[in-house]
């Protein structure tokens, strides 16, 4: 999935001024940036009927909870969202959508408080559904298909609050990972032409992004058609020859891409490429080679080993990261430490760790016996601190430099009361600065001091120098 994945996304985007009378919708989304830019795009189908966007605590007329089953966790969110939505508007309509919608329809059925229930492809038609729906119906409207139609690409892209747009290019996964409820969720791989996806990041610059990440559930796969087996004749590296070609935006990235797909080609395309910045997340999901066989993963540890020191020689200053999965299918302690130890190994500069869940419908559920659930979370709790320790050392190395750092829109409070903007360099170091409204939103120079850490985020001080 997603580089950028998130336990929740609130407020997606800064509400408009509303109109008297006018009708009021809010997203709340859980997952990861593809979920995100979805969840804009649905949202997007409502403000062409009139409605006007607002925060999640304004108090909305519809709330539209976009929801993921990765984990466990994320499921167990979703009544938890429904409750504070109607803490905010007893007469809203709530509707659920996303990956868990499509998985677990019936289930999220029984909330108390939910109007309908979309899968993977009503959530296109939300306005008309609703409108079918009435708005005294006793009964959860729940409009669910089968997940093999839906086998046309879906545009999507987010922009607004961030400096950054995420602009999805493709969609679903035929890869058959035992643990992933992806393809069940989302449906096989299929992408956008290429020149639509050109179309809509230059419509993204001219509405002011300074960023534009390109992302999908399996974006290496970019290129596969509407669901089947054709090649659509071009690819991730054909893309992005065409985007540092076609698209005026101060910088361009790629979000998560799988090991087995990051080839030469797209290397190359990539050194060819000078404004795709210095930053790849590249799953891992284990660092020992009978897990991954046992996970169905397309690549050994030697394979991706060799990619992230190719990727470390090519690319000055280059930002690597990996997610891994610890507790997976009876993952012995030799296993683990197998994993800890080739991570030792690797030029990383952050680690995403998950806690393996059984996924029903998933091959690996059926496995038996599982790893206990407190040694799963003792070894979260073990490489979640190496991939701090991991992080520190990273960012530190940067200290004392000058750097371009592209501001966020939004700012925050620290410590009595001082307001503070954040924005990230191109290799993706986040960086907290005094409050200036000159720069919100802007790219500058900036002197990078020590580091910081807010919960649990690790950062760089930084003096802006424009």
């Amino acid at each position: 999935m997603n580089s950028y994945s998130i336990s929740e996304i609130a407020g997606d985007l800064q509400a408009l001024d509303t109109k008297e009378g006018q009708a009021k919708v809010a997203v709340y989304t859980l997952g990861c940036k593809l979920n995100y830019a979805d969840g804009l795009s649905i949202r997007k189908t409502f403000e062409d009927r009139g409605y006007a966007p607002v925060n999640f605590e304004e108090g909305a007329d519809v709330y539209i909870i976009n929801t993921c089953s990765v984990t466990d966790k994320a499921d167990r969110k979703c009544a938890r969202v429904v409750r504070q939505a109607l803490k905010h508007s007893p007469q809203a309509k709530v509707v659920v959508v996303g990956c868990y919608a499509q998985l677990q329809p019936e289930q999220i059925a029984q909330i108390p408080g939910v109007h309908l229930v979309a899968g993977t492809e009503a959530k296109w038609k939300l306005p008309e559904l609703l409108e079918e729906a009435g708005s005294t119906s006793p009964t959860v409207q729940v409009v669910h298909a089968p997940i093999d139609e839906s086998v046309e690409f879906k545009p999507a892209q987010s922009w607004g609050d961030r400096t950054r747009a995420f602009l999805k290019v493709q969609d679903g996964c035929d890869f058959p990972c035992t643990y992933c409820t992806i393809p069940m969720a989302r449906g096989k791989a299929r992408s956008d032409a290429m020149d639509s996806v050109v179309e809509r990041a230059k419509r993204l610059a001219s509405e002011g992004a300074e960023e534009i990440v390109l992302t999908g559930v399996n974006l290496g796969d970019f290129g596969r058609g509407s669901g089947d087996d054709r090649r659509l004749g071009y690819s991730l590296a054909a893309l992005v020859r065409r985007m540092q070609r076609d698209v005026q935006v101060d910088r361009l990235r790629l979000s998560s891409v799988e090991p087995n797909l990051f080839g030469d080609d797209l290397i190359a395309a990539l050194q060819e490429s000078p404004r795709f910045v210095p930053h790849f997340h590249i799953p891992l999901q284990s660092g020992s080679d009978n897990v991954l066989r046992r996970m169905r993963r397309r690549y050994t540890t030697e394979d991706y080993r060799r990619l992230l020191l190719r990727l470390a020689n090519t690319f000055e200053g280059v930002c690597l990261g990996a997610d891994v999965m610890v507790g997976f299918g009876g993952e012995t302690e030799l296993e683990f430490r197998e994993c800890y130890e080739f991570l030792e190994s690797l030029p990383l500069a952050y680690l995403h760790v998950f806690t393996y869940s059984e996924r029903p419908g998933t091959v690996a559920a059926e496995w038996t016996p599982g790893v206990p659930v407190h040694e799963r979370l003792e070894r979260n709790h073990a490489l979640t601190q190496w991939a701090m320790d991991r992080q520190k050392n990273y960012v530190t190395g940067f200290s004392g430099k000058v750097i371009q750092v592209l501001f966020e829109q939004d700012t925050y409070q620290v410590e009595q009361g001082k307001l503070k903007m954040r924005g990230y360099t191109p290799n993706f170091i986040r960086v907290e600065c005094a409050y200036d409204p000159l720069w919100v939103g802007a790219s500058v120079p900036v002197h990078l001091g020590g580091f910081l850490c807010r919960e649990s985020e690790v950062m760089l001080k930084g003096t802006v120098l424009g």
